[in-house]
């Protein structure tokens, strides 16, 4: 059983927030730390543990969403939004994964002598634009991911809850 509710309210609405802004952060932080390593350097243990905290809130936000849908009417936008919400969880994986592994690269290559990293630092380029690479790629696609998910599920929530126009009677 999960967190159903807080104070009264879907936790899932809650929740969502923190997955909307911990997720593209730690997608930015990724793909920074990754190229730069002046940032890596300031970021320090702080990348992986905000990947691991975007990974913890994914499945908590979710399992709460899960929760919600079985307590609406049946809509397909909802079942789209929550179609697209189960897609998230291998992105967040990957985010986690390549900022452990930037963040034990860039230890391993910090406590490397100056002899063994060759001249001028020069060994450590190709690793750090595969890195980068795939940095961009699974940050882009995370980014992406939360879009998709969010968008349907603001889709889900007001498709017929509001008017383009105001209502002359509300000011």
């Amino acid at each position: 059983m999960g967190l159903d509710l807080i104070n009264g309210v879907p936790a899932h609405v809650l929740l969502v927030h923190v997955v909307v802004v911990l997720v593209p952060l730690t997608a930015l932080a990724l793909i920074l730390c990754a190229a730069l390593p002046s940032v890596m350097r300031r970021f320090g243990a702080a990348l992986p543990v905000l990947a691991l905290m975007s990974l913890a809130a994914v499945p908590l936000t979710t399992d709460a969403g899960e929760w919600l849908e079985r307590h609406v009417d049946g809509d397909p936008l909802v079942r789209r939004h929550a179609e697209l919400g189960d897609g998230l969880l291998p992105w967040a994986v990957g985010l986690f994964l390549m900022s452990a592994a930037v963040w034990w690269f860039h230890r391993r290559a910090a406590h490397r002598t100056p002899d063994a990293a060759g001249p001028a630092g020069t060994a450590g380029v190709p690793l750090r634009v595969a890195a980068t690479v795939l940095a961009l790629a699974v940050g882009v696609g995370a980014g992406v991911q939360v879009y998709r998910i969010g968008d349907s599920g603001a889709k889900a929530a007001w498709h017929d809850g509001y008017t383009a126009t105001s209502h002359s009677d509300r000011g």
